[in-house]
C-alpha cells in the first residue's frame, strides 16, 4: 500500500459475508472512493487494511462496507490476531458449521434425486403418477434451504447492481430447476438416451440432479475451503494463544496481587513460576531458571536465564522462580510485534494478485454474457433447446473466479504463519519476489556471523609465575573498566577464581569454580583443570555479575585508564598494568620475546592481544576475539548450496575479517567499512550486476538493509519491528537465514503453481463447456474442486522444515 498524506491513520477491518474475490474487489472499490482513503481487501483473510486521513473516521469506513452489502468491524490494534477466527469467536466458526449442515443435507438428497432423475429419463415406463412431485419434494430442501446462502448473496448483489460467484451459482441452480419443471410438465415424452451419450450430451433430460449436485459440490468446496483457510491461520492463532491471561504482580510493600495480563504496566514487577508463562517482555531481577522459547524463536533447546537477562513474553518457564520487571507491554512486546507482522503480511497483495482480483471483478458479468451467447449460438445452429440449455448451464456453472482470488493470499497466509513459528517473518509478497533473483548474500560480521561480544579465547602465562595470581590481579583492574575487552577478561577471572571461604555462622555454601562460571552464564576456561567431575570445555560469558566479581577479586587502588591503550592500578600491593604493547612501551615495562611473538601471532590471526604485567614486567598475554556463532559455518554452506555467493562485511581490519571468513567458509571479505559506508558497498555490488541480499543485526545496518534488493534483519529484542528489512529473523541460530530464503522460494513456487492452475482451469474449462462437451454436473464438481485444490496446495507449506530439524548432509 502506497504512503499517504501526513497524519494518515491505519486500521484493519474484519469483513464478513464475502464469498469470492469479486466481493473483495467490490468492497475495496467502495472504500477507495472515499476521500483520503486507500484500502486493500484480502478475500482469503477477510481483512481490509485501510489507510485514511484525519478527515475520515472508522465509523464511516464500517458504514461504507455495510453499504456494499457486507458486514465489518474494526480489529483491535492491540491484537491483530483477533481478526483470525477461533472456535469461540462466533461468525467464522459458525459459518463452517452452517456450511457443514447444509452440505450434509444436499449430499444426502442428491443421491436419490440423481438416481430417480436418470431412471425416469432412461426408462420413461418406470414413471408413476405423481413422480414429478416426488422429485420436487426431494429437490426443494436442496435448491431452497441448502442453496439459500447463494440466493441471498445474489439477491443482495442484484439490489446494488453487482454480481459475484454466488450470482452464477444461484442462476445455475434456478435455471436447472426451472428447466426441469418445464421438462416434467410440458415434455411428458422425452427422448431416452443411454450410456455415455446421456452423460455428455443429455437431450430431453431433467436437471434436478444438476441443481442438487451443483449445490452439494459448491457447498462442499466452500466448506473445505473455509476449513483450509482456518488451518492456514492456525499459526497466528497459536501465537495469540501464547499470551498470558493473568499475572501475579509484586507490589512495593512485598505483597502479591493477581491482575489480568492486559493491565500490566511497564516498570511493574511480576512473578513467573515453574510451568508459567512470561506475561510480557522484561528483565529478570531475581532468580534463575530455564525458559522454553521454541514457540517464539524456533529454538529447540531451553535457554538459561538469571539476574539481568532479558526475557520474552509468551515463553514458558520450565523450572525456577523468576521475578521480572516489565519493560514493554501490549503491542510493543516481541509477541505483539510478531502478531502485527504476520497479520500485515497476510493482508498484503502481490501485483499479480491485484491483476487476478481485477479479472475476477469483470469475470462474472463476462460469464453471464458468455452463457447467454452460448445459448443463442446453439439455438441458432441446432434449434435444439435441450442441447442449448445444457451448454449454457455448463458455462454458468463451470466459471469460478474463487481460485484466482485464493491463489496468492492462501499461500502467503500459510507461509507467514509457518515462518512465525520458526522465527522467520515475511513482511510481504515483495520479499518473496526478491528471493527468486538474489545471487549474492552480504553478511555483517559482528552480531550476525559472530556472537557480537568479546571473549578470551587464549591465555599464555610466563613459566615462572602463577596463572591464578596473574589472572586474579588482572581481573581486578579490568573489573573497574567498562571496555568490552575488559569485560571479557573479568569474566574469565570470575570463572577461574574460587569464591573466598565465608566466615563462621554464615549459611552461604561454598561454590566451585564451575558453579561460579555457570552462575554468570559462562563455562570454565578451556585450559583450566577439571573440578568436581565437571569438564572445563567452554569459554566464559563476558556479561558478568559485577557483584560476584567484587566478591571474588581483590580491590584495586589508584586505578587509571588510558583510552585506546589499557589501564592500571595497585592490587594487593603490586603495580598492575594491562593493555596494548604501546602502553607497556610508554611505561618502560619489559616484554619478553616469547610473549611478544605470541602477541604478533594472535594479532595476525585477527585476535585482540592484551598484555598483562606486574611491577615493570609483562607476565601474560590474553587473546580476545568475538567468537563465531556455532551455526555460522553450516548456514554459509547452505547458502552456497542454494547457489548464492557470500560476502563478509566488517569494520574490523583485514586480518580479523579474513580469519572469521576462513572459519565459516566465506571467500570474499570487505573490511574496514564504517557503518555509514555499508549501504555504499551494497550499491557497488549491485552496480556489478549482482542482485544482493543483506543480512544485518542492528540499526547501523538499516541503510544497507534498505538499499539491498532483499533485506534480512537478525533481530533481537524489540528490533523485530525494524522497518528496513523484508525478512525478519528472530531465531539466534544463523541457519535461520538460509531457512528464510528456502521458505520464501517454496512459497513463491506454490503461488506460481496456484496461479497457473487457476488461470489454466478457467481458460480450458469454459471453451469445453461452451462447445457442449461438459455435463453441468461434472462442471459443478470441477468448479468446486478447483478452489479446494488451490487452498490444499498452499497448505503443503505447513510441512516446511528447518535445517536444524533435519540431519546434516
Amino acid at each position: 500500500m502506497s504512503p499517504m498524506i501526513a497524519e494518515a491513520r491505519r486500521v484493519e477491518l474484519s469483513v464478513s459475508g464475502m464469498t469470492c474475490a469479486a466481493c473483495a474487489v467490490r468492497v475495496e472499490r467502495k472504500l477507495n472512493k472515499l476521500d483520503g482513503v486507500q484500502a486493500g481487501v484480502n478475500y482469503a483473510t477477510g481483512v481490509a487494511a485501510v489507510e485514511f486521513s484525519a478527515q475520515q473516521d472508522v465509523d464511516l469506513l464500517v458504514r461504507t462496507v455495510r453499504g456494499a452489502g457486507y458486514d465489518a468491524e474494526p480489529v483491535p490494534e492491540s491484537s491483530p490476531a483477533d481478526a483470525v477466527e477461533s472456535e469461540d469467536s462466533g461468525t467464522p466458526a459458525d459459518r463452517v458449521r452452517d456450511l457443514w449442515r447444509r452440505m450434509l443435507v444436499a449430499v444426502a438428497l442428491f443421491v436419490p434425486i440423481c438416481d430417480l432423475s436418470l431412471l425416469f429419463i432412461v426408462l420413461p415406463e418406470s414413471r408413476f403418477p405423481g413422480w414429478q412431485w416426488l422429485l420436487i419434494a426431494l429437490t426443494a430442501p436442496v435448491a431452497g434451504w441448502a442453496a439459500w446462502p447463494f440466493h441471498r448473496a445474489a439477491l443482495r448483489g442484484a439490489r446494488r447492481g453487482s454480481s459475484s460467484m454466488d450470482t452464477l451459482v444461484s442462476l445455475g441452480i434456478t435455471a436447472a430447476v426451472g428447466w426441469s419443471w418445464y421438462a416434467m410438465f410440458f415434455q411428458p415424452d422425452p427422448t431416452g438416451e443411454s450410456g455415455w451419450s446421456l452423460l455428455l450430451n443429455p437431450q430431453g433430460a431433467l436437471y434436478l440432479e444438476v441443481a442438487a449436485g451443483v449445490t452439494a459440490f459448491v457447498l462442499a468446496g466452500r466448506y473445505f475451503e473455509a476449513r483450509a483457510q482456518r488451518q492456514a491461520g492456525d499459526a497466528l492463532n497459536a501465537l495469540a494463544a501464547l499470551r498470558a491471561k493473568a499475572v501475579t504482580v509484586l507490589l512495593d510493600d512485598g505483597s502479591q496481587h493477581e491482575i489480568p495480563a492486559a493491565e500490566l504496566q511497564p516498570g511493574q514487577r511480576f512473578l513467573v513460576r515453574p510451568g508459567g508463562t512470561v506475561a510480557t517482555d522484561g528483565v529478570v531481577e531475581e532468580g534463575h531458571g530455564a525458559l522454553d522459547r521454541s514457540s517464539m524463536t524456533g529454538e529447540s533447546a531451553p535457554v538459561e536465564v538469571t539476574g539481568g537477562d532479558s526475557v520474552i513474553g509468551g515463553t514458558v518457564a520450565l523450572n525456577g522462580r523468576l521475578v521480572v520487571r516489565a519493560t514493554e507491554v501490549g503491542a510493543n512486546t516481541r509477541l505483539g510485534a510478531m502478531l502485527r507482522l504476520v497479520s500485515e503480511a497476510q493482508s498484503a497483495k502481490a501485483a499479480v494478485q491485484r491483476l487476478a482480483d481485477r479479472i475476477s471483478a469483470y469475470f462474472v458479468p463476462a460469464v453471464l454474457a458468455g452463457s447467454a451467447l452460448t445459448l443463442l449460438a446453439w439455438l441458432l445452429q441446432t434449434g435444439a433447446p435441450d442441447r442449448a440449455f445444457t451448454a449454457a448451464l455448463a458455462v454458468l456453472v463451470i466459471a469460478c473466479p474463487c481460485a484466482l482470488g485464493l491463489a496468492t493470499p492462501t499461500a502467503l497466509m500459510v507461509a507467514s504463519g509457518r515462518g512465525a513459528t520458526l522465527g522467520i517473518f515475511i513482511k510481504g509478497y515483495q520479499a518473496l519476489e526478491s528471493t527468486r533473483a538474489v545471487d549474492t548474500v552480504v553478511l555483517d560480521k559482528t552480531g550476525t556471523v559472530t556472537e557480537g561480544r568479546m571473549s578470551v579465547v587464549d591465555l599464555h602465562v610466563a613459566d615462572d609465575v602463577d596463572r591464578a595470581s596473574v589472572l586474579r590481579r588482572a581481573g581486578a583492574v579490568e573489573e573497574a573498566s567498562e571496555h568490552a575487552v575488559a569485560a571479557a577478561i573479568t569474566a574469565l577471572a570470575v570463572a577461574e577464581v574460587p569464591e573466598p571461604a565465608v566466615s563462621a555462622g554464615s549459611h552461604r555454601p561454598l561454590e566451585t569454580r564451575a558453579d561460579v562460571a555457570r552462575s554468570v552464564g559462562a563455562e570454565p576456561f578451556p585450559d583450566s583443570p577439571e573440578e568436581d567431575g565437571i569438564a572445563a570445555d567452554g569459554s566464559p560469558d563476558p556479561q558478568v555479575d559485577r557483584g560476584r566479581a567484587i566478591e571474588r577479586l581483590p580491590s584495586v587502588d589508584s586505578f587509571h585508564a588510558r583510552p585506546g591503550l589499557g589501564a592500571g592500578g595497585i592490587v594487593e600491593g603490586r603495580k598492575v598494568l594491562i593493555g596494548r604493547r604501546a602502553l607497556f612501551d610508554d611505561e618502560g615495562w619489559t616484554v619478553s620475546g616469547e610473549l611478544d611473538r605470541l602477541r604478533e601471532q594472535w594479532e595476525a590471526q585477527g585476535r585482540t592481544a592484551v598484555l598483562s604485567g606486574e611491577d615493570g614486567r609483562a607476565l601474560a598475554v590474553f587473546g580476545v576475539a568475538d567468537t563465531v556463532k556455532p551455526s555460522a559455518a553450516r548456514a554459509i554452506a547452505e547458502l552456497h548450496r542454494l547457489g548464492l555467493r557470500t560476502v563478509l562485511l566488517t569494520g574490523d581490519n583485514a586480518a580479523t575479517g579474513q580469519a572469521v571468513a576462513d572459519e565459516v567458509g566465506i571467500k570474499r571479505v570487505i573490511s574496514e567499512v564504517l557503518p555509514d559506508e555499508k549501504a555504499e558497498v551494497v550499491r557497488g555490488l549491485r552496480a556489478e550486476g549482482r542482485t544482493v541480499a543483506m543480512i544485518g543485526d542492528g540499526v547501523n545496518d538499516a541503510p544497507a538493509l534498505a538499499t539491498a534488493d532483499l533485506g534480512l534483519a537478525v533481530a533481537t529484542g524489540t528490533d523485530i519491528a525494524i522497518d528496513s528489512a523484508d525478512l525478519i529473523l528472530v531465531r539466534e541460530d544463523l541457519t535461520v537465514a538460509p531457512d528464510a530464503i528456502r521458505l520464501a522460494r517454496a512459497t513463491l513456487r506454490t503461488i506460481r503453481g496456484n496461479l497457473v492452475w487457476a488461470f489454466g482451469y478457467n481458460l480450458a474449462a469454459l471453451p469445453l463447456a461452451a462447445l457442449g462437451l461438459l455435463n453441468p454436473l461434472i462442471a459443478g464438481a470441477t468448479m468446486a474442486l478447483s478452489s479446494f485444490f488451490v487452498v490444499s496446495n498452499s497448505l503443503r507449506l505447513r510441512r516446511f522444515t528447518t535445517l536444524t530439524s533435519t540431519p546434516d548432509a
